[in-house]
């Protein structure tokens, strides 16, 4: 009987070592994941919160049948909501050469001849791979024109290139190798929705530009990075809209986006227009530049309103002529055609589309973006990548 009870009590003593064990083992599995760390009691230093938002990417330019195939479906109906229509694709790229002409305009033009002035019907500049979006009435109501009245302008100069749609091929042209920036500047600006909605994310998403920001001037000693930041809410709101300008002084944005905080809000929309349009036509971006990146970071559409659409629509045009790619990061709230507009403004800026996930447990739940097989990262790694890409 004593025996017995030994041994009931050493095993007793032998599963409260084993849980003891399982219990500090998952804790330190926990810190390695989040990125904490702990030097002892009384000595913690704090958590770092960088690092932990998971994310998706998908380029519907890239995944051109895949769009004009899922475009059509329930989801996305109508897929005309925001007076957009992305059917009308003509893709160039611009070369002299084997070099790709870079941060170079390109314009598409109506010419009717018989002395009639051209028309200039869309403008984009090549990003770094040379490549440029063109897009033939994209807008609801905008006028269809035959191809064969069609014709390019590449820095100024008309080119007799025939114009036909993206489905029958990119198509080359040649440009003056003068006319190719050697910039090394890299424009990157954050749009930031600061509503009451994205308290949950946005200590994690202002952690995670940090830690972007910091890894991008860190790991490309070459590029003459400038940053800038513009963060919103909504009307009756504190504020409307804050801004803190391009520059070279990576701690005034680090210090910018460290002092915002969610709030305000309270309906669905937001003033996605304001931001936008603050960021796209106040901001002093590059004349020239390797590569100009505009993150649009929201969980919430614009009111839908025919003046603010139209006002949209102006900035995406504007971008496009600018050579800013718009790049959508989506968190959780949004909708199918908030997703709708995000992909559409990506695909009309030559951009790609961003989506936070559930994987990383932060936030409210995330819609199942409409998109193929794609691969989970970390956003901040994420960001990294896209960055280096649209510079390289």
């Amino acid at each position: 009987m004593k025996i017995a009870h030994q041994l009931y009590i050493l095993t007793i003593l032998m599963l409260l070592a084993m849980v003891s064990c399982s219990d500090e083992s998952d804790s330190d599995l926990a810190a390695s994941d989040s990125g904490s760390s702990s030097t002892g009691s009384g000595d913690e230093e704090p958590q770092q919160n960088e690092g932990l938002i998971t994310a998706g990417e998908w380029n519907d330019l890239d995944n051109w049948d895949f769009w004009k195939e899922v475009i059509e479906e329930e989801d996305f109906a109508p897929n005309d909501r925001w007076g957009i229509m992305t059917t009308n694709r003509v893709s160039v790229q611009v070369v002299n050469g084997s070099a790709l002409i870079v941060d170079v305009p390109v314009d598409l033009i109506l010419d009717l001849g018989q002395g009639t002035p051209t028309m200039t019907l869309w403008s984009a500049r090549t990003d770094n791979f040379g490549r440029a979006e063109m897009w033939l009435a994209p807008y609801i109501g905008g006028v269809q024109y035959s191809l064969d009245d069609l014709a390019f302008s590449v820095a100024g100069n008309r080119l007799g290139n025939a114009v036909r749609l993206y489905e029958e091929g990119v198509i080359t042209l040649i440009g003056p190798l003068s006319a190719s920036t050697s910039s090394q500047v890299v424009d990157l600006s954050f749009i930031v929705d600061a509503t009451s909605s994205m308290a949950d994310e946005l200590e994690f998403i202002k952690d995670d530009l940090e830690d972007v920001i910091e890894r991008v001037e860190e790991g490309n000693s070459v590029l003459d990075v400038r940053t800038s930041t513009v963060v919103y809410r909504d009307e009756g709101d504190e504020y409307l809209v804050r801004q803190s300008d391009f520059t070279e002084d990576l701690g005034k944005t680090l210090q910018f986006i460290d002092d915002q905080s969610a709030g305000g809000g309270g309906d669905f929309p937001e003033a996605v227009h304001t931001g936008l349009e603050t960021a796209i036509s106040q901001l002093d971006w590059s004349r020239e530049a390797r590569s100009r990146i505009a993150f649009l970071i929201l969980d919430a559409p614009p009111h839908e309103e025919a003046q603010v659409s139209e006002s949209i629509r102006n900035q995406i045009k504007e971008a496009a002529r600018l050579g800013i790619k718009i790049i959508p990061i989506t968190a959780s709230g949004i909708d199918k055609p908030t997703e709708l507009l995000m992909r559409q403004m990506a695909i009309l800026t030559n951009g790609t589309y961003v989506f936070i996930t559930n994987d990383s447990g932060i936030g409210e739940d995330h819609i199942e973006a409409s998109v193929g097989e794609y691969e989970v990262e970390f956003l901040n790694d994420l960001m990294v990548r896209l960055i280096k890409k649209y510079t390289d």
